[in-house]
Parts: C-alpha cells; structure tokens; sequence
C-alpha cells in the first residue's frame, strides 16, 4: 500500500479509503443499472402483453353480441301443407319451402313491391340462410303453429350483423362492399322499427361449427376440450402421482433410475407434435380407435402431460422435511404407512398445483389434436369421448383460416373464451397453494 502526503498540512493519507469509495460506487451504480434492466425487461413485457390483449378483445368482444331481425312469420298452410298430408305423412313439413315464409315477412316488414325481383333478392338476403331451418324445426315440434301469424326472431346474414357493428366501411363504394345501399336503407328501417336490434350470442356456445359464420359456435368444442380435460385428469393424475411415489421413496437409487428420471426430463422438453405423431402411430393406425375422437386426444393429452405432473409431484414429496418421515417411522408407522399417512397428504398442495398447470398446458396444446384428426368439420355435438369431436384450440385454428370477414371476430372471441378458462384454471391452482400450503 502506497501512502501519500498532503502538500498543504503535511499529513500523510492512505490510498485504501479512496480505493474503497471508488469500488463501491461501481457496485452501487452496476446495482443500480441490473435493476433499471429489469424493470426494462418487465415494462417490455407488460407492454407487448397489452397489445396483445388489447387487440384480441377489440376484435372479438363483438363476437359476444348478434345482431337478429324479428318479423312477424305467417305459417301459411298453403306454403307448408297445400295438399293437407300432414295427418298422413309427417315428411311433408320436413321438405316444404320454408324460405317462402321469410321471404313474405321482409315483403310486408320493408313494404316491397313483390314483382321487383332484385329488391326481394336483397331483401332475403338480409337474413341467415340457416332461418329457413329454424323455421323447420319449430314447425315440426309444434304443428299447430300452421295457420298462425309468429313474431320470431331470426339471426341475420354475417354480412349486415358486420355492418349494424361498424366492421364494414359503409362510407365506400357499394361496389368495393358486400352490403349495398339498399340494404344499409332497409337496416335504418328495420332498426327504428325496432325490428332489428343486437342480443348476447347464446349461439356462440351452443351451436356446433357451421359454414355460416352467423351460425357458427364453441359448443361442440367446449364439450370435446371437457371430454379431453376428463380424460387427462382421470389418466395423468393417479398414473403421474404413483410413478413418482415409487421413484421419490421406494425405488433404490441406481443407474436405472438415474436413466429414468433423466428420461422423464428430456420428455417434459419435448416437442408436443411429437406426441402427436406418437398417437397417430399407436392409438390410432396400431390400436385402431377412431380418428378424431375426444378418447385418442385424451390418450394423447395425458402421454405429454405426464412427465409434467411427475416432475411436480417429486419435487413437491421432496419438500416434505425429513423430520417428518423420521417421526412416523420412529412411532411404529411402515413405509407405506409413513407414505399415504404423512408424507403424501402435506405435498398434496404442490401435486394439485402440478396437475392443475399440466392441464391448462394441455387445454392450449393445438399440433397434437391436428395430427389424430380432430380438425375435422364437426357440427353435431358428440355424446361420448368416442365420436368425432374438436377442441378450443383446434377450434381457433379452424376460424383463423376461414376467408370470411365475420370470421375474425369469432376468432378473437373464441381465443377470449380460451384465455378465461386458462385464466380460472391457474387461479385455481393459485388459490389452492395458497390454501394449503405449510411453511416449514
């Protein structure tokens, strides 16, 4: 150490606390920039993640609401049953013009001339062309109606249900839109009326998937992502928790299990197409279930989901104290006793919380599902896991191709319905670690 001496009192000073300050500004100001940095990198994120949020729910919000044209429908037995076969033959009401009907409202809703064949065309086109059907069924449950005059509300076409939302341009040129002037005059009139107005869209979870995007709906969906969810929960969790008992507590520690539990970990890594191609192979060319059923994508789900569940329960049987396992064995209890009595009761908050996160992982997983099938155009809702089926992701997928300009909201909408459950599902597995768990 080298001193120095003052030139004005003659006193001599040390290097060593001039040193020491300049270290420690250094350390303080490197602190200071490693936090700035992190602050950075969250802000970035939170950002981004805004964005993001922001453009789903501004484009799929409106998808929560339907825009629907009440009029006045007049069974007419001459339209339905002219020849009065009913009695005799149910199927003539199945096979009568029902589109006739609706086109006869919109005539005497809009005060058209009947002979203008252009304006009825347009007219007719204002409302969905799955209505006619709507009609159908209603009939057929109750014959009765035949003879009445019915105030029923039906959806609209996707095109003026865009336009009554603002997602079309009216200020453009009619040529360069799909609703024309006509129909923009006739939607002013039916909505002072009262006529046409906007209602939630209980079809969005209900209806089953459809080419018509007004129509088209998650129920088919939401009960194949239940089914799967089942499925899962059922397998991976007793399948997930006993492999690791076994491994964790019984198992002698060995190179075999080394290799195990160095397996287990590559798998939680990889790919989840690779499950995919794995269940293609297995479940459905080898074991020959059926292609796009909820049961193969279950038996997929859960292969991807184990080691997810298995790496949870172990390290949630290590956070047990040792204390613990030394009482109940010093108290007379067998292992097996010290196990199921003690040891998995207190780690039962991290194995939930484990299973609850490998689910809402397998909820968002889509590439898996595509590869055994279950992107198939399914419109009927199915009644066991066995049936053809699809998923929510899938589901986004499907609508995320389609050309049509309605079905961007359906998009956005059905990934606001996916964020909600996986939202709920980590909230729970929040809710319960917090519940249950045991600071040691």
């Amino acid at each position: 150490m080298t001193d120095i001496v003052s030139p004005v009192q003659g006193v001599v000073v040390s290097k060593a606390p001039v040193r020491r300050d300049i270290g420690l500004k250094r350390r303080y100001a490197a602190e200071r920039r490693f936090r700035l940095y992190g602050i950075a990198a969250i802000s970035f994120g939170l950002i981004f993640l805004a964005i993001l949020l922001t453009s789903i729910i501004s484009k799929g919000y409106t998808a929560f609401q339907q825009t629907a044209i009440t009029l006045p429908i007049e069974f007419s037995e001459k339209v339905l049953d002219p020849n009065n076969k009913r009695a005799t033959d149910p199927s003539v009401l199945v096979a009568a013009n029902y589109s006739v009907l609706i086109r006869d409202a919109m005539i005497k809703a809009l005060n058209l001339n009947a002979s203008s064949r252009p304006d009825v065309r347009d007219a007719t086109a204002m409302v969905s062309k799955g209505a006619p059907i709507q009609l159908r069924d209603m009939v057929v449950a109750d014959p009765s109606l035949i003879g009445k005059t019915v105030n029923v509300t039906l959806l609209a076409d996707a095109n003026i249900d865009s336009a009554n939302k603002g997602q079309i341009d009216l200020k453009v040129d009619e040529k360069n839109r799909k609703v024309n002037d006509k129909q923009v005059g006739w939607m002013n009139q039916l909505a002072e009326s009262g006529a046409l107005h906007k209602k939630f869209n209980t079809g969005l979870f209900v209806n089953g998937n459809s080419s018509r995007p007004e129509a088209a709906g998650l129920g088919v969906a939401l009960i194949g992502s239940l089914y799967l969810m089942l499925i899962v929960l059922v397998l991976s969790l007793p399948i997930g928790v006993a492999a690791s008992i076994y491994l964790e507590e019984f198992a002698p520690k060995n190179k075999l299990t080394d290799l195990i539990e160095v397996n287990i970990n590559n798998l939680a890594a990889v790919p989840s197409i690779v499950y995919g191609l794995l269940g293609l192979a297995v479940f459905i060319n080898f074991a020959g279930l059926p292609r796009s059923a909820s049961l193969v994508g279950g038996l997929v789900l859960t292969l991807m989901t184990l080691p997810t569940i298995i790496i949870a329960t172990r390290a949630a049987l290590r956070a047990v104290p040792p204390s613990i396992r030394a009482a109940a064995l010093g108290l007379g209890a067998s292992k097996m006793q010290m196990v199921f009595h003690h040891v998995l009761p207190l780690a039962m908050p991290g194995i939930l919380t484990g299973t609850i996160i490998g689910l809402a992982h397998a909820l968002g997983e889509t590439a898996p599902l595509l590869l055994i099938g279950m992107v198939a155009f399914v419109a009927n809702a199915p009644a066991t896991p066995l049936e053809p089926s699809t998923a929510l992701p899938v589901q986004v997928y499907m609508w995320a191709n389609e050309a049509e300009r309605a079905f961007v909201e359906r998009t956005s909408g059905a990934i606001i319905v996916l964020l909600l459950f996986l939202i709920v599902m980590n909230l729970g597995a929040i809710l319960l670690r917090r519940r249950f768990e045991r600071r040691w």
